[in-house]
């Protein structure tokens, strides 16, 4: 019985173990950016970033189609990636850009300041920011998972007409465009590990 020389050995294994340290990676970024859900981290969304950018460098490295086990699963790991990751991602993005002190809102906006007929009143705007992101992050990545990248244009319309009206104020502005294109980034980052995974 003769064994197979290393370089068939590396050949025929290799690329599994690529695959399934790719998919420990990102399973790994998943489980960082859980636990950051409840009390915000940083350390943890920068760890949960470069296990998601190694998983996309261990799936690039076999030059060939993943097989279908490993598809389905670095792809349900993306999918719960990209939902879950966006908003942590998008908070830390927005706390390192921003200089300003917004106040929160008890509906999840932010309360910004306006001036009528002399009198200043506040308002809440940007409300339900994190529901509309998690279906933002879902459509874009099941979007570009199906093969329909242009999708991305219809929900980004879909975004700016509905917030229209809340964008009077330059804070709010300033928060929907760095939170919305972070939401997106992140989201596209996710289902790309999916299509690279399936060539």
């Amino acid at each position: 019985m003769t064994s197979l020389p290393l370089p068939a050995l590396l050949a025929t294994f290799g690329p599994v173990v690529l695959w399934g340290s790719a998919l420990l990676a990102s399973i790994a970024s998943l489980c960082c950016i859980i636990a950051t859900l409840r009390s915000p981290r940083r350390p943890l969304v920068y760890v949960a970033t470069g296990l998601l950018a190694a998983a996309i460098i261990l799936v690039v490295v076999p030059g060939v189609h993943a097989p279908l086990v490993f598809r389905v699963l670095i792809g349900i790991v993306a999918l719960a990636l990209s939902v879950l990751g966006g908003g942590p991602a998008s908070q830390l993005v927005l706390a390192l850009a921003t200089r300003s002190t917004s106040v929160p809102g008890p509906h999840g906006g932010i309360v910004v300041h306006d001036r009528v007929e002399g009198i200043e009143a506040t308002r809440e705007v940007l409300r339900g920011g994190m529901t509309i992101g998690f279906l933002e992050r879902f459509a874009t990545t099941g979007a570009i998972m199906a093969g329909f990248p242009e999708a991305i244009a219809v929900l980004i319309a879909i975004k700016g007409v509905g917030r229209f009206t809340e964008l009077e104020a330059g804070e709010a502005r300033e928060r929907f465009i760095i939170g919305t294109l972070t939401s997106l980034i992140w989201a596209c980052v996710c289902a790309g590990l999916f299509r690279l995974a399936t060539g």
